[in-house]
């Protein structure tokens, strides 16, 4: 059953196939940001079992939703004949019962609803009837119903967390994230797009894992030329999906727009207080569940920096096409195949890379604590920031994995297209950073200084005896 065309995923689809293979009649929620891959996840895990599917049509009033399902239902079981026409959803659910039921199936069918969020326009009875679906007939059949949404804060909150008839109906529930860096190689290779890690490390700092995204990368081209072509040539595909990608997921999306824009501002992250004079969104309980939102579909993250007070909760801007179309897609106009080319030797983005380069570090943290030998010992996982003042300078430190060990590790990320040698300066501030991390955070452990990087750090006379772990950005790679 499972097509082998699929990369990675096999955590999700072994859930999806546990439902097909039970015994009992099966509600599984599928849930993941635009773009993903649910909807291809899903297809492939079923292929032919699929007895009945339809996707709701984004923005449309009921009555539009209803012909659309009604449609659906009349090109699954009566050859495209317009024999129905639904005055309500539990009309549409009744008339889906009557129409299953006169099929004779010899094995478990599955009914795969897409995109539930835009069924449910305002007003419409859309999840009661969903419910009357669910309890009145299918938990008294062999089946398995899929329900699916890009919109993971709706899909929670109304269907998974919801109080009525579908309270506590979800039997399994997939949780579809971006590929991580080993599938996105293993992904770009069934391309035939062979790149090495540098490259990929600046596909996935401006795409993400999102294989929607990744599949207009084309064979032939570095990641530089494939970036222009996709995101600044007249012809590209993603220089408007930002404008999309929102309005899609959320129902007041200028909020969402607004605080997105203002994270991109201070990529080490903001308060809840910053974020809302930046964005000029009052403080209520709105604005508390856009953050919730946008945390739920992944586009941000939140972090407590070392040793600070829980008020102190930050929030960073993560979704990689967001942060690099605010920075370099926005306002820019096209001048030709060398510009984006010149651009990507600006300070400006090897800043950028800098700061993205982070990003990926720390949504990796399992492979580099694999990479360190510690995979088995608990560790949390958070930033460092001290103040500057009038005789010192202030600086970050980019991951403290505090560790149950009675060690700590103190990383220090950098994207380079070479082997970093450190001098007598960079190891005496080095060596400043940590003893100034000792004394403020009062700690006792052992401080391991640890290097991820893109070629590893040069071991010469400075980083001798200095640096604990010499990390390559390779080690992101594995699985």
């Amino acid at each position: 059953m499972v097509n082998k065309k699929l990369i990675g995923r096999k955590p999700e689809q072994a859930v999806l196939q546990t439902a097909l293979d039970s015994q009992e009649a099966e509600m599984v929620a599928v849930i993941g940001r635009r773009r993903v891959g649910k909807t291809f996840l899903i297809k492939n895990t079923y292929t032919d079992r699929i007895a009945f599917e339809v996707t709701g049509v984004q923005n449309a009033e009921m009555a539009e939703q209803l012909q659309n399902f009604a449609f659906r239902i009349n090109q699954f079981f009566y050859e495209g004949e317009a024999k129905l026409k639904p005055k309500n959803w539990l009309d549409v659910f009744q008339m889906l019962i009557l129409a299953l039921e006169k099929q004779k199936y010899a094995q478990k069918m599955v009914v795969f609803l897409d995109e539930l969020p835009w069924f449910d326009s305002r007003k419409s009875g859309f999840l009661r009837a969903l419910g009357f679906f669910w309890n009145s007939w299918c938990v008294d059949q062999n089946i398995v119903v899929v329900i699916c949404g890009s919109a993971a804060s709706w899909m929670i909150e109304q269907v998974v967390n919801d109080k009525g008839g579908l309270h506590n109906r979800i039997t399994r529930r997939v949780d579809l994230q971006p590929f991580t860096l080993y599938e996105t190689e293993q992904y770009l290779k069934s391309r035939n797009i062979r790149l090495d890690t540098y490259q990929i490390l600046q596909v996935y700092m401006t795409f993400g894992g999102i294989p929607h995204y990744l599949k207009e990368i084309l064979p032939g081209k570095s990641a530089i030329e494939n970036i222009g072509a996709i995101c600044f040539s007249p012809a590209s595909t993603l220089a408007n999906e930002f404008q999309n990608l929102y309005p899609a997921l959320f129902e007041n999306a200028a909020n969402h727009s607004a605080v997105i824009r203002a994270l991109s501002q201070k990529w080490k992250g903001m308060t809840r207080k910053e974020i809302l004079k930046t964005a000029g969104l009052p403080d209520g309980g709105n604005t508390s569940n856009v953050l919730q939102e946008l945390l739920y579909s992944g586009f941000i993250t939140q972090y407590y920096p070392y040793g600070r007070a829980k008020r102190e909760l930050l929030y960073r801007l993560t979704d990689e096409y967001s942060l690099f179309y605010l920075n370099f897609i926005e306002n820019s106009t096209w001048q030709g195949n060398e510009w984006w080319q010149t651009l990507s030797q600006t300070a400006k983005f090897k800043s950028w890379c800098g700061y993205a380069f982070e990003n990926i570090c720390l949504k990796h943290i399992p492979q580099i604590k694999k990479a360190l030998g510690i995979s088995g010992i608990y560790a949390e996982a958070s930033a460092f920031a001290c103040a500057g003042s009038q005789n010192e300078k202030g600086f970050q430190i980019d991951l403290v994995l505090d560790r149950k060990d009675q060690s700590i590790n103190l990383f220090e990320f950098k994207f380079y297209s070479a082997a970093i040698s450190l001098d007598k300066s960079d190891a005496a501030a080095l060596r400043e950073r940590m003893e100034t991390f000792r004394k403020v955070s009062k700690t006792q452990k052992h401080i391991f200084l640890s290097f991820l990087t893109t070629f590893g750090v040069k071991m010469n006379e400075n980083s001798l005896g200095l640096v604990d772990n010499n990390l390559e950005a390779k080690v992101l790679f594995e699985p």
